[in-house]
């Protein structure tokens, strides 16, 4: 699975995609709100894992998952 964060412009915020091994978007949500429905990802009891990631992330740059 792969992460990228998205930067927003103007009044659109920044977001979060998730892709799994073939590049397919699979999760798109924005960074600055709480994480929900994590099951459908295989991340369920990760959430504090992830969002560390998401604070750490460049904007732009693909990333391998690996939490």
């Amino acid at each position: 699975m792969y992460i990228i964060k998205v930067k927003g412009k103007a009044k659109i915020p920044d977001y979060i995609q998730l892709r799994d091994s073939d590049f397919v978007l699979i999760a798109y949500f924005r960074a600055d709100r709480p994480l929900k429905d994590l099951h459908r990802y295989g991340l369920e009891g990760k959430e504090t894992e992830l969002a560390a990631v998401i604070e750490q992330l460049e904007f732009g740059k693909l990333q391998p998952l690996a939490i």
